[in-house]
């Protein structure tokens, strides 16, 4: 399974939001300067959290973004969802997939099965909270901080 930039960048902007969450709006532009994804980009990314809920968004003068809830009750997963849709490793094992004209015979869906919920098991289990509290990389080559 590949994360697109659309999910891993959707995972910065949460974990941002949840960072400067102090029941206060966060500015586009803010998220945008500190995560160093472009404003355009990010104008992609923002509404699908909004309606979803995950977010609230105020538009205008001393509008901005914030949490819905507190970081601790978001998963990698239900983000990685949203954003990528069914995140299963094959097409067999996405959800209302048609049934497989090999299933009686697949020798390899155990396997794709077992990653598929240790994926989900993982993913599930990785809050915004534990994201935030996870140190900065520092990038050998650079020297600078890596944002992922």
């Amino acid at each position: 399974m590949k994360v697109s930039t659309r999910g891993r960048y959707a995972l910065r902007v949460m974990v941002d939001l949840a960072e400067h969450w102090e029941g206060t709006l966060i500015p586009m532009k803010d998220i945008a300067a500190r995560q160093h994804i472009s404003l355009k980009y990010i104008e992609r990314i923002l509404p699908p959290l909004t309606r979803a809920g995950l977010i609230k968004g105020v538009h205008g003068k001393g509008g901005g973004y914030q949490l819905t809830r507190e970081p601790e009750e978001y998963t990698a997963l239900e983000i990685l969802e949203l954003t990528e849709g069914d995140i299963a490793p094959v097409a067999c094992l996405k959800k209302n997939a048609p049934l497989c004209e090999r299933e009686d015979i697949c020798r390899t869906k155990k396997f794709w099965t077992g990653m598929h919920n240790v994926l989900l098991e993982y993913f599930g289990s990785v809050t915004l909270r534990d994201m935030m509290e996870e140190p900065e990389h520092i990038d050998n080559l650079t020297g600078k901080k890596s944002l992922c």
